[in-house]
């Protein structure tokens, strides 16, 4: 089952945005935005304790991230494949529900882009009403905070 998030503005050119997606300790500025007011209004009041424990126990090398889920547990995703400044292709390799993740972006100009993320969840259909929600709205969160993230 696909979840497509909504096409983002981003400030920053199309090679600027893939040469930090495409090496994944660079998103460890996540970390480091999270007390942003920009980053931290996107969170809805009830989950701030929760996104913080998630961002604390993120973990970055080149091709991997790990997180916390919060009652899922620890989540993995791996690079699988990079399409030089178009697209970078990820699949878990630890979590409950198998999935594929991918981060694509053209450029609007010299110094902007857009983005969108999609992820391709395992889901069997007596899961699918339980999961469909969290999906959608966690995709969409994930592009917000990719269109947030300095790029410079």
């Amino acid at each position: 089952m696909k979840f497509e998030s909504s096409i983002k503005p981003v400030n920053a050119s199309q090679n600027a945005v893939y040469s930090k997606v495409s090496d994944l300790t660079n998103l460890s500025v996540i970390k480091e935005r999270f007390n942003d007011d920009a980053f931290r209004e996107r969170i809805p009041e009830d989950k701030i304790e929760e996104v913080r424990k998630a961002v604390e126990a993120m973990e970055f090398t080149k091709d991997t991230l790990s997180f916390q889920a919060g009652p899922v547990g620890n989540i993995a995703v791996q690079i699988v494949d990079r399409e030089p400044e178009k697209c970078v292709k990820f699949s878990s390799t630890n979590s409950p529900i198998p999935f594929s993740l991918w981060i694509q972006m053209l450029p609007t100009g010299e110094y902007t882009s857009k983005i969108k993320v999609t992820i391709d969840a395992n889901i069997n259909i007596f899961m699918k009403a339980m999961l469909e929600k969290p999906l959608k709205e966690g995709v969409e969160k994930f592009a917000d905070m990719l269109a947030i993230l300095p790029y410079n």
